[in-house]
């Protein structure tokens, strides 16, 4: 992950600095990414500042340690002001924690698996609509949702009149579709979804129940 996002954000233009408490770590990266990285732990202040924290204008905390990740960067954005931190998080109670504290989480091992699973069982009432994103507050998140059965020749407008959602933009065979309320929805359609976290609980269930009775018809 540290690696790859060195590398990614070099090629991309940026100057990039990795701290690792493990030194056999460097050997991961290109020569000229590893001549800017610093041994240490991440979340140590002198490590940060030989990383140069100070001019920092991002900052990524993804060891495989939730605990170390979270305070890196609460310490990146508390003590020295950086204003785009992110951390990644395996315990998914934690993120949701850490998203109140106002630090964007990227989930790993739960989010992927729930992801692949909805792709293989789509409309499945026993899988959670894990969210892609949540806003600071933690109110408001996106999630993925394959199209169910049951909406498949219905408008966009539709569902968002049926449902407590609204659909920020889909995917279809391939390609990114930002639909008007007027779209017809397809079989395959994989809808990335808004929706107030307080009405995530039996989305899933909702989305995969009858048109029909949703619509009240």
């Amino acid at each position: 992950m540290g690696s790859t996002l060195a590398h990614t954000l070099e090629d991309m233009g940026h100057t990039v600095a990795v701290i690792d408490r493990d030194p056999d770590a460097f050997r991961r990266l290109r020569s000229s990414t590893a001549k800017t990285a610093v041994h240490g732990i991440g979340h140590d202040r002198d490590a940060l500042i030989a990383a140069g924290i100070a001019s920092a204008a991002a900052f990524a905390a993804v060891s495989s340690g939730d605990n170390s990740n979270i305070i890196a960067a609460r310490v990146a954005r508390e003590v020295f002001g950086v204003e785009n931190v992110v951390a990644r998080i395996y315990d998914p109670r934690r993120a949701e924690v850490y998203q109140r504290l106002g630090i964007p989480t990227v989930g790993t091992v739960r989010w992927t698996a729930d992801t692949v699973l909805r792709r293989l069982v789509p409309g499945s009432e026993g899988l959670e609509l894990a969210p892609l994103w949540r806003d600071p507050s933690g109110s408001l998140l996106m999630t993925e949702a394959p199209l169910s059965h049951p909406w498949v020749g219905q408008r966009v407008e539709q569902l968002e009149s049926a449902l407590p959602l609204r659909v920020a933009y889909l995917s279809r065979g391939g390609e990114i579709l930002l639909p008007r309320g007027d779209e017809t929805m397809r079989a395959g359609d994989v809808l990335h979804i808004l929706a107030r976290a307080a009405d995530i609980d039996g989305l899933q269930a909702r989305l995969s129940a009858r048109a029909s009775e949703d619509q009240g018809v």
